[in-house]
């Protein structure tokens, strides 16, 4: 159990260190994690006490960050995290044995210790992945995990390898999904009505509420009502703009340009990225239509080459980077220097 609980706002300044933008998702992340550890330590000091557990729904096309925010604020909180794969879990006749697996991670996270274990978070993606095909078989269908996942979602006892086992009741679960589609689903239903009828109304409010994932839609997407009602809290994660993709390469803490300058800089090299070379990163992410996924892997296809001819370079004391299209410039050390 957490001997303190950090408050929403300290866990949001934490998280905005190494996750750039999506500012709403994090407030509402924070919020949920804030209240689930509340109820647990209020549970703890009553005992008897019922904690009426609210896991988490995180909507958001890919490589928005749903993953990295989840595990940046569970690190802070210093809980074990770990992720799991629904389509996994869907492609497997052994649904249990898989949901088994999870929870030993869970544990193997938490260094054995079973009740911190018991305190943990799983992040489970791709959830949208789970309504049911067509013609599928009963003991595959994304429906089937979806009633696998409903008891351990609310608290179950799960048994785990050496005759261990862990209550998985405080355990937070954190759903995420792309979801493709939804928006056409909600837009073709009714609101709930929330029309501005004085000029005291707030159109935020009333923006937002109008705006807010409905169960109905997610049943209509093909989430059963009962796997729906375990995932009260709602987060959108919206499309990363080619402004923030730049930002997320230079700002975070850990950053992949202030890992290679580092990188650099052990062998006695200055590195300099021009800032068009981050925007031209950026439009080819947004092409590729991956969201922040990519950027690594572009950002090291670049690098990669100068890496590999400066260790032995020992007179190069700077590389200075300008395009994607232009060879990088190594700037030499004066002769005798």
């Amino acid at each position: 159990m957490l001997q303190t609980i950090p408050k929403p706002s300290e866990i949001v300044a934490h998280v905005d260190q190494y996750v750039i933008g999506q500012d709403e998702a994090k407030r509402t992340l924070a919020v949920a994690v804030y209240t689930h550890y509340r109820k647990i330590a209020r549970a703890t000091a009553s005992p008897g006490a019922r904690v009426a557990k609210s896991n988490v729904l995180l909507i958001g096309p890919t490589g928005t960050g749903k993953t990295l925010t989840c595990e940046t604020l569970s690190r802070f909180l210093g809980v074990p995290f770990v992720t799991a794969d629904a389509t996994s879990l869907a492609q497997t006749r052994f649904v249990n044995e898989e949901i088994e697996a999870i929870l030993e991670r869970l544990a193997d996270r938490a260094g054995g210790d079973l009740d911190a274990a018991r305190h943990g978070i799983v992040f489970i993606d791709e959830i949208d992945k789970l309504k049911s095909a067509e013609g599928a078989p009963r003991a595959t269908s994304g429906e089937s995990v979806q009633h696998a996942l409903l008891k351990i979602m609310e608290g179950a006892t799960v048994r785990l390898s050496g005759g261990r086992h862990v209550d998985t009741t405080n355990i937070l679960f954190i759903c995420g999904g792309a979801f493709v589609g939804l928006e056409k689903i909600a837009s073709a239903a009714h609101t709930y009505g929330y029309i501005a009828t004085s000029a005291e109304d707030n159109p935020t409010i009333l923006d937002r509420l109008n705006r807010r994932v409905k169960p109905t839609d997610l049943f209509t997407y093909g989430l059963i009502p009962e796997f729906t009602g375990r995932l009260p809290i709602t987060a959108r994660f919206r499309d990363l703009s080619k402004e923030l993709l730049v930002r997320i390469m230079i700002e975070p803490k850990d950053s992949i340009y202030a890992q290679f300058r580092e990188i650099f800089a052990n062998e006695g090299v200055e590195l300099k990225v021009a800032k068009a070379v981050f925007e031209q990163i950026a439009d080819l992410a947004i092409e590729y239509r991956t969201g922040a996924r990519s950027l690594r892997g572009l950002f090291e296809e670049l690098v990669t080459p100068v890496l590999y001819a400066v260790p032995d370079a020992t007179d190069v004391r700077e590389v200075v980077i300008t395009s994607l299209f232009n060879e990088p410039i190594l700037v030499r050390r004066a002769a005798g220097a």
